[in-house]
């Protein structure tokens, strides 16, 4: 086991993994509805959004890939040759997080206040454990407004998009 706790043949699977889901999304949201025909503008089309978050995951699904490619090397293998488990503390604790926030807080609090808790949580939970308490919660917060202000101006006034 090599920094952060992941092994080279993770990042090598974790990132085919992202590439794969990437690759999904570009090609669903190829398949959108342009709506070329009503003069829509590229921003605009409904796959716009969606084709970027693909791309981006592609992306970095292979800079992960390439890093478990270079670290591969400086490895050694265990010698029990134990693999880690698929679903670990910190995947478990994301998967919750994202939950909680798409499935409890989107609707029942204002999208802005939402994504300012979600992210300010986020932030707190996976910032570095030697840092001070206080300096984690600040960071955290300033995190979460930041983000919820701009996500927020950003759909609204770029994208124009309604949110709940």
């Amino acid at each position: 086991m090599t920094e952060g706790g992941t092994t080279a043949r993770s990042d090598l699977r974790g990132g085919a993994a992202w590439v794969g889901f990437g690759l999904l999304i570009l090609i669903g949201s190829w398949r959108m509805e342009r709506f070329e025909s009503m003069g829509a503008q590229l921003y605009a089309m409904p796959g716009f959004v969606p084709a970027l978050l693909g791309g981006t995951l592609v992306l970095l699904g292979l800079v992960l890939m390439m890093r478990g490619w270079a670290r591969r090397r400086h490895e050694t293998a265990a010698a029990d040759g134990a693999t880690a488990p698929l679903l670990n503390g910190r995947i478990s604790t994301t998967l919750a997080l994202t939950l909680l926030y798409a499935a409890v807080l989107i609707g029942r609090l204002p999208f802005w206040l939402a994504t300012a808790l979600f992210v300010a949580a986020f932030v707190a939970l996976y910032a570095p454990p030697e840092q001070a308490r206080t300096r984690r919660l600040v960071v955290a917060l300033l995190a979460g407004v930041i983000t919820s202000a701009v996500v927020t101006w950003v759909f609204q006034y770029i994208f124009l998009v309604r949110l709940p």
